[in-house]
């Protein structure tokens, strides 16, 4: 049987009720609706090996931020990215304003749905040598150093360790990963941004399972930031045939297609700079849109 492929927790509820029906409840994971900013929230707690093993993510807490097209320019895009700052802010630890926040922008700047992380991190305000260099007059900033560690393929090295490599240097309080995803409907494909305190496994929803990065694996509390930018063809064929009546033909699709939108381009763009105006907003509380435009202009 085809095993439908997500990223987003929220999915993977969703998926979970709709193979047990109304038959089996879900034990070990609460939700809760709201919204923030004009923007609709969905927050999935996994808090056990039970809730865990159901729906297939690690224990912790996932919130999925709903965009919808205005949330894409203006004012409307501002809210968004407050939103999202607002969220992030919930799952970071205490900023002490002394050791940094590293932040890594994970998957490859040539593979244009893989590039959201690389584009992110070329929108972050950088902080961390200029406070060392200029305490007095960046006394109210917290300090954060980025990087994109690239792909295996590219360096012939792990993302976890460069990115571990990086942290026992810096010696971050968190660290933020920042990657494209994988959803399991056409809906959500560049309209829904999950954060996360589990950490990721770079390309686990494509079926590339990298090395975890999570505190496990890097010894300080990581966080996560993605928005899936594709789908898996066969989960998206089996959905349409599923709704069609068709459940012996889905059953037998096989995967190996990856789907994303025609405007990709200009998706990643937008999406890149929103989820960079998030991070810097979360990171440096005393800033607000027009103070971190600034810094860019």
């Amino acid at each position: 049987m085809l095993t439908k492929r997500t990223d987003l927790a929220l999915e993977a509820r969703e998926l979970f009720e709709e193979s047990v029906g109304e038959t089996t409840a879900l034990q070990g994971v609460q939700a809760q609706e709201y919204g923030r900013r004009g923007c609709a929230v969905t927050a999935v707690d996994i808090l056990n090996g039970q809730g865990s093993h159901a729906l297939g993510k690690p224990v912790g807490r996932y919130l999925t931020v709903t965009l919808e097209q205005e949330n894409l320019s203006g004012k409307g895009f501002e809210d968004a990215a407050r939103c999202i700052a607002e969220e992030l802010r919930r799952l970071l630890p205490p900023l002490d304003g002394e050791k940094p926040v590293l932040v890594a922008g994970l998957g490859n700047r040539d593979v244009t749905p893989d590039a959201l992380g690389p584009l992110a991190v070329d929108a972050l305000l950088i902080t961390r040598h200029l406070k060392e260099s200029l305490p007095g007059e960046f006394a109210a900033f917290s300090p954060v150093c980025a990087m994109a560690p690239g792909v295996l393929g590219q360096t012939g090295v792990e993302s976890a360790e460069v990115i571990r490599g990086v942290a026992e240097r810096v010696k971050p309080c968190c660290v933020i990963v920042i990657d494209a995803l994988m959803s399991r409907r056409l809906s959500r494909l560049c309209a829904t941004v999950q954060l996360s305190d589990t950490g990721l496994i770079p390309g686990s929803g494509v079926g590339n399972h990298r090395c975890a990065l999570n505190e496990d694996t890097l010894h300080v509390p990581v966080l996560s930031i993605g928005i899936p930018t594709v789908i898996d063809g066969a989960t998206l064929a089996a959905d349409l045939l599923e709704e069609a009546g068709a459940e012996e033909t889905a059953a037998s699709l096989r995967g190996g297609i990856i789907v994303t939108e025609r405007g990709i381009d200009e998706h990643i763009r937008r999406l890149a700079k929103l989820t960079a105006l998030g991070v810097n907003l979360a990171l440096q509380s005393a800033l607000d849109v027009e103070d971190v435009a600034a810094f860019f202009t």
